[in-house]
């Protein structure tokens, strides 16, 4: 068969390139690809919107009622029954594949993350583009590395590029996408990875740049500079984004966890629509990303964003009539109901059939708690004025840190989303002030917590990730020789001459786990024949030192086999069902093997 243009690629690539050069290459080409991927979600997101939301005006406006419960009526059709998988949480995906070292993302997700969330935010679901952009960014990295066989370390690393380029081309922020793969996909920094990481960063960009021009992407009209006077401000305003974190954080997952509870997709479509479409049409500011309304806080035009609500004429009415205080207290009101509304308004998107991710959604949040924060002290007249737009980009950094438990990618994040790199000392005062806060309540990150309620969850500490990268079910032995306990111990004697372990299960005639017998426990009457038929294993068999369920990760599979000092140890089911043994020896085989990769690596 004639060879295709790729067989010849991969033949010449064979004889000229090393492995690393290889692997440089397809950082650039997943550079390149993620950036393209991140400007079409982009426009496609601004051009429904557009089209949706361009001849409405500042008063109330009921087609909200109807746009975001169409949009993932739309989304969830088309993940439910043209593509048939399940694309939501895309940065959990990603860190799940990562844990298990299985760096595969399926080849869909290349396009299926940018159709549906495009149509889900354009729409008006109150979600992010970030997480669909980094899983179809980890997807052209993984897949790319796939085309070429790479081993599974080599595919990891190109995974993380698609992430980086994912974060870098749709915000033009080179560090904070490189960060985001070391804070938030835990990817360790070596000698190896640091390169293509790079590469993959400043390729999508760059591109970014020349396509959108070097303008981040909020602008300020009247940058101010910061006074050192105002750090005590910014360590209140810390504390404060630390709990908004937590909040989020909480109620994100509180209201996740009522729609699993709802089995019938359309009821959760009907639920999920409904409660979006209410909550936007009285606060329009969580449509879509909500980018518009951070950057009227920026412009320090406070009352637009209350604009397209029915409570943009009550506010400009009371400032027309110089009645100060009522527009005071309604604008205050408004961006409280909008910072409680935002996490519930994310979990009805993602939960109706959605698609996006919390990203956005936790800018957004800091962004208006900050703002709130120096608004109202300004207005209560505290010792010196507060730079309201200062305090808002603190706020992104703040809660970002805290939602994601990543400090040094707020800050870079939201010093490249602004252009204020002068406000770096504040911004980090307040990140690590939210991030401590928020640890003293809460050890996971949003994205962290589903997998380590499962016990999948990979870290920095290599003994705790090697074993999360091992299975219970790949440890159990079935060649135990199981006894009954009406069993003459004569027969028994002959059964462990034959046996190939010292340790044997007792369970009953319809397979319920009773106890166990060790060779320990029968070796004083092993040579006394007169006995052989006078007992019964009923009567010498004892109950193990701990017994292991199905449910169990192997962490606490480990823990237990330590905290008995047992060197083998039953797995029973719920229904007491014996299943199989599980050996000390035979799984600390396996945990020195992988430990040994995973340090070389």
């Amino acid at each position: 068969m004639k060879n295709n243009w790729f067989d010849k690629f991969y033949n010449w690539r064979e004889k000229h390139l090393t492995e690393q050069q290889l692997v440089l290459l397809l950082a650039l080409l997943t550079g390149l690809g993620g950036a393209a991927a991140a400007l079409i979600l982009k426009r496609l997101i601004h051009l429904i919107e557009w089209v949706l939301t361009n001849s409405f005006d500042n008063g109330a406006n009921y087609l909200y009622l109807l746009w975001p419960t169409v949009g993932i009526l739309l989304a969830g059709c088309y993940v439910r029954y043209i593509l048939k998988d399940d694309i939501g949480h895309g940065v959990t995906k990603i860190l799940y594949a990562i844990s298990q070292r299985k760096s595969i993302i399926k080849l869909h997700n290349i396009y299926s993350s940018v159709i549906a969330s495009s149509v889900t935010i354009g729409f008006g679901g109150s979600v992010g583009a970030e997480a669909p952009i980094v899983l179809t960014g980890s997807a052209i990295g993984s897949n790319l590395g796939r085309k070429f066989r790479l081993d599974q370390h080599t595919l990891m690393i190109l995974l993380g590029c698609g992430a980086t380029a994912g974060i870098a081309g749709i915000f033009k922020a080179p560090i904070a996408g490189l960060l985001f793969t070391v804070e938030v996909l835990m990817l360790d920094l070596t000698a190896y990875s640091i390169m293509p990481l790079l590469i993959a960063s400043v390729t999508a960009a760059s591109v970014a740049y020349a396509v959108d021009g070097p303008t981040p992407l909020f602008s300020f009209n009247d940058p101010m500079d910061f006074s050192i006077s105002r750090v005590p401000y910014v360590i209140l305003l810390g504390v404060m984004c630390g709990f908004a974190s937590l909040y989020f954080t909480r109620t994100t997952f509180w209201a996740e966890d009522m729609f699993k509870r709802i089995k019938n997709v359309w009821s959760k479509w009907a639920i999920g629509g409904a409660f979006l479409s209410v909550v936007i049409f009285l606060l329009p500011p969580l449509y879509g990303e909500g980018y518009e309304s951070i950057q009227h806080i920026y412009d320090g035009q406070y009352t637009k964003i209350t604009g397209n609500s029915i409570f943009y004429d009550l506010v400009n009415y009371t400032q027309a009539d110089g009645i100060a205080n009522s527009s005071l207290l309604v604008l205050t009101l408004f961006t409280l109901l909008v910072i409680a509304a935002k996490s519930f308004a994310t979990a009805a998107t993602n939960g109706g059939g959605g698609c996006g991710g919390t990203f956005a959604p936790s800018l957004f949040v800091g962004n208006f708690t900050g703002f709130l924060f120096a608004y109202l002290l300004n207005q209560a007249g505290c010792f010196e004025t507060l730079p309201v737009p200062n305090f808002a980009v603190m706020g992104m950094a703040a809660v970002m840190s805290g939602v994601m438990h990543a400090p040094l990618m707020g800050v870079f994040l939201s010093a490249e989303l602004t252009g204020r790199f002068d406000l770096f000392l504040p911004l980090l005062i307040a990140a690590c002030v939210s991030y401590g806060t928020i640890r003293i309540f809460e050890p996971y990150s949003i994205y962290t917590r589903r997998l380590a309620l499962k016990g999948e969850l990979i870290t920095h500490h290599k003994d705790k990730a090697v074993l999360t990268m091992l299975h219970l079910e790949d440890f159990i032995e079935h060649d135990y020789q199981v006894v009954t306990p009406d069993m003459p111990l004569g027969d028994l004697i002959k059964l462990v001459s034959e046996a190939r372990h010292n340790t044997f299960p007792v369970c009953d005639a319809d397979g319920h786990f009773q106890g166990i017998v060790t060779l320990d426990d029968i070796r004083n009457i092993m040579f006394q024949p007169r006995l052989y038929d006078r007992m019964t294993v009923n009567e010498i068999m004892i109950g193990p030192l701990a017994k292991i369920n199905p449910q169990m990760n192997m962490a606490e599979v480990m823990n237990l086999f330590d905290n008995t000092n047992a060197w083998s140890l039953p797995l029973i089911d719920q229904s007491g069902q014996y299943i199989g043994m599980l050996s000390k020896s035979h799984i600390f085989k396996s945990y020195r093997t992988m430990l040994k990769d995973f340090s070389e690596d």
